[in-house]
This record gives structure tokens, C-alpha cells and sequence, in this order.
């Protein structure tokens, strides 16, 4: 009988292990700008009080907007963003913070872990991005504040930091 005690709370134990919550949630967000699906899947890290930029996040160092696997955006047609051109696909997202610019790259590497920028030879896009102050946002964000038409605006909103994304989808 002792054994199989035994064998029970392995199993609850290595079953209780298993079922642990991840601290960054997978979220996606879909958006239509005129009949161009945009999608963007990425899992939410949570700030928990920590210094987000020039702390967890380093100034001028690469880094993938998310946490796991590496944030991905997909396009169904070709779109614009801020003025430039990218072709639909799925592409990785990668950003170099900085105090007043971001540059935002979209990488055409995927799937990928989020620690290991597959290098510039592997860019589709690179964006220069100016960030605007907002709310405190605990847990990134990637969502449509305006959609209109054939335009809309996305942004990455995590703490008070808002990077925006003017995409055209004629």
C-alpha cells in the first residue's frame, strides 16, 4: 500500500508542476484596415514595479517587445507603415529603446525565441519611431486605438511608454 501512496503524490506532484501559471500571458490582438487582416501575437509581460526602460529593458540594446517567443505581426496584403512599404507576411518584432527614438525592426525570421535578434541581414523593416508619454499600462499592450478607413494607428504601450504605428492599407 505504501507504495502506491508513493506513486500518487508523484503523479499530483509532477501534474501540479506542469500546471504552473506562466508570468507573461499569450495575447494576440486582429485588426481590419480596409480588408487587411493585421495580427499580432505576442505574450504580455508584466511590469510588477520593476524599472522598465534603462532597467529590465536597456537603452540601445536590441530587444524583443514581448517575452518567450518572439513577438510576431502578420499582414495579409501590403501595407505601409509610417510612409514605407512592407509586404504582407508574418514578420518578428524587434525594438532598440531609447529615450526620445525608437528604432522598430521588423524581422522576416519566425518563429524565434525572443532573446536572439537574427541580425540586420534579415530585415524587412526598420522604423524610426519618436514615443509619446500615457497611462501607466502594467502588462504590454499592443492594440488600435483609431481605425479609419484604409488607416489606422497601432501601438506598443507598456508603463508610460507609447510607441506608435501609422499603417495604410490601400
Amino acid at each position: 500500500m505504501k507504495p502506491l501512496i508513493f506513486i500518487g503524490l508523484l503523479f499530483v506532484a509532477h501534474f501540479s508542476s506542469a500546471q504552473e501559471i506562466a508570468k507573461s500571458q499569450k495575447g494576440s490582438t486582429t485588426q481590419f484596415i480596409n480588408k487587411t487582416e493585421v495580427t499580432i501575437k505576442y505574450s504580455r509581460p508584466v511590469a510588477r514595479g520593476r524599472e522598465l526602460y534603462g532597467g529590465i529593458v536597456s537603452w540601445g540594446k536590441i530587444w524583443c517587445p514581448g517575452a518567450d517567443s518572439a513577438t510576431t505581426m502578420s499582414v495579409s496584403t501590403n501595407v505601409t507603415i509610417n510612409g514605407k512599404e512592407l509586404k504582407a507576411g508574418t514578420y518578428s518584432l524587434w525594438a532598440e529603446p531609447n529615450p526620445k527614438e525608437w528604432i522598430f525592426i521588423f524581422s522576416t525570421v519566425h518563429p524565434i525565441f525572443h532573446t536572439r535578434y537574427p541580425g540586420s541581414s534579415k530585415d524587412a523593416l526598420r522604423l524610426k519611431i519618436t514615443p509619446r508619454e500615457g497611462e501607466h499600462m502594467e502588462t504590454m499592450n499592443y492594440y488600435f486605438p483609431v481605425v479609419e478607413g484604409k488607416k489606422a494607428e497601432m501601438v506598443l504601450h507598456w508603463g508610460k511608454v507609447v510607441v506608435p504605428f501609422d499603417i495604410e492599407a490601400p
